[in-house]
């Protein structure tokens, strides 16, 4: 019997204990962090974002008001934040030293104004901005940058992350080492773009009075173009490859092309010759194709 009683006795605790276990929220609940700041602004307000591993979504709205939402499950960073008049600092600030990749992640979602400036600096992870109309600088090491719906001058540094601009309007100057850029449906009159190794994909209208130069040392690079299209082509190469669709003709504006020695080039003018086009690579295959 006493025994009979000790066993009820015990289970009941346990009963008991899993109860409050069951009550407690999930480690993984219990474990992240979040914070919400609210930021009114005024007029054309500068974003800083300052991140070491994680996702940055940047969207707008009509409202004069900047909302960062931060969230991170490692206690050894915390999330910073600063407003001076219309200048809104975030900053992931590391607690401790060392750290894995996974005790830096940080994911951000922000709300801006829709002209907003936006200087964005990561290591790794993806950027993803969608409808802000100002000027745009990234400094990224190998995270992906992603844009949509943008305007205004626009400056990318990055070492190994990819580049995708979707209707992207304005000026942009990108630098990579081994990243792929891809741009789609641009509306830029001035676009400069420099990889290393990385691919360039350019498929959009030439606007009349753009210039567009694009460089690599041995990716491809590949335009797309259409009849309607009206530009001055100047493409070379020096151990790679030219594959060209377009049927220019002599320069329209009388002026004379003799590549270096060594050098492979084609020259010439599409329609009017209204635009720039400069395409150049020392060893990857150039490829000019016309839309389908």
């Amino acid at each position: 019997m006493n025994c009979h009683r000790n066993f009820v006795s015990r289970t009941g605790w346990t009963a008991l204990g899993l109860a409050a276990v069951l009550s407690l929220p999930l480690a993984g609940t219990a474990s992240a962090h979040r914070i919400e700041k609210h930021f009114t602004v005024a007029g054309r307000p500068v974003v800083t974002v300052r991140n070491a591993n994680g996702r940055i979504d940047v969207k707008s709205w009509k409202k004069a008001e900047v909302v960062v939402v931060g969230t991170h499950s490692s206690d050894k960073v915390e999330v910073d934040t600063e407003q001076a008049g219309n200048r809104i600092e975030v900053i992931t600030h590391l607690l401790a030293e060392n750290l894995q990749p996974a005790d830096l992640l940080a994911d951000y979602q922000i709300t801006v104004p829709e002209e907003s400036e936006l200087r964005v600096r990561t290591d790794s992870g993806t950027v993803i901005i969608e409808r802000v109309f100002g000027d745009l600088s990234f400094d990224t090491v190998a995270a992906d940058v992603q844009l949509q719906d943008v305007a205004g001058y626009l400056v990318i540094k990055t070492v190994g992350g990819s580049v995708v601009c979707s209707r992207c309007a304005g000026r942009l100057d990108l630098r990579s080492i081994s990243g792929n850029v891809r741009l789609l449906q641009p509306q830029m009159d001035n676009v400069s773009v420099q990889t290393t190794s990385g691919n360039i994909y350019f498929d959009g209208e030439f606007l009349r009075r753009g210039i567009y130069i694009l460089k690599n040392y041995s990716g491809l690079i590949e335009v797309r173009f259409s009849d309607t299209d009206s530009f001055d082509l100047r493409a070379n190469t020096i151990n790679g490859t030219i594959e060209n669709q377009a049927k220019v003709k002599p320069d329209t504006h009388g002026q004379l092309h003799s590549p270096a020695r060594f050098v492979k080039g084609l020259f010439g003018s599409l329609n009017e010759g209204q635009a720039k086009v400069e395409l150049s690579s020392y060893s990857g295959t150039i490829r000019i194709r016309k839309r389908d």
